[in-house]
């Protein structure tokens, strides 16, 4: 495994981030096709900065990933499927995976955000928990690719600094943000209807492979797509 770790571009974060979310929260369509996995990176909560993406653009990062060993291809499926590789790829353990999965999705969030929004893939005992990954993340030594996350300037107001991912490349810590905004993609929601939003995406992210799995055993096109 490298010692240097890998700059990402934001497509190619979103796609890794996307895969290693479906891996846990909807293990039965996975691994994901190409339409499904371009329906996760595209969907419109948990996701900052929303994108619109399409599938030549989806197809270039996997490349780049699977060039990476960050992203396998599964073979012998009958419809191409891809998996990610992120933990061993990166050399970090799972809960740090969590973490920078839900920050290249999601973008910079405090401890306490880190631990709420990384519910649905990872148990953190508590707020500490999340803390000591990230401080061990960001005092990462340069002989294992240096560090990985860093703690950003105290927004105004604000009690508490957020932390950001660094895979695609340094960010300025001294940046803040904008204090109060929703960055889960549901600006005004409350966390019971955005998490009810994200379950339901879930679900038709699941029924769309469902369908996708039964048209390839039939010799069918999905729908949407031609003969």
């Amino acid at each position: 495994m490298s010692t240097s770790t890998p700059t990402l571009s934001p497509i190619e974060a979103r796609v890794l981030g996307t895969l290693m979310e479906k891996a846990r929260t909807v293990p039965d369509s996975y691994p994901l096709t190409l339409n499904t996995l371009l329906l996760g990176c595209n969907q419109k909560t948990s996701r900052e900065p929303l994108m619109e993406l399409d599938e030549a653009q989806i197809l270039t990062a996997i490349e780049t990933l699977q060039a990476l060993q960050l992203v396998r291809e599964v073979s012998g499926a009958r419809v191409r499927r891809f998996e990610h590789n992120a933990q061993r790829g990166l050399g970090v353990p799972e809960q740090s995976a969590v973490l920078l999965g839900v920050m290249m999705l999601r973008g910079a969030q405090t401890a306490a955000e880190l631990r709420l929004n990384c519910e649905r893939w990872y148990r953190f005992a508590d707020i500490s928990s999340v803390e000591g990954f990230l401080e061990e993340m960001q005092d990462r030594s340069e002989e294992k690719g240096g560090p990985l996350v860093v703690k950003l300037a105290r927004a105004p107001g604000a009690r508490e600094q957020r932390w950001a991912h660094l895979l695609c490349g340094p960010v300025d810590a001294t940046q803040t943000g904008q204090p109060g905004t929703d960055r889960s993609g549901g600006a005004g929601l409350s966390q019971e209807t955005q998490a009810r939003i994200e379950r339901l995406e879930s679900d038709v992210t699941l029924l769309r492979a469902t369908v996708e799995q039964l048209c390839s055993e039939l010799g069918l096109s999905p729908p949407g797509q031609s003969q």
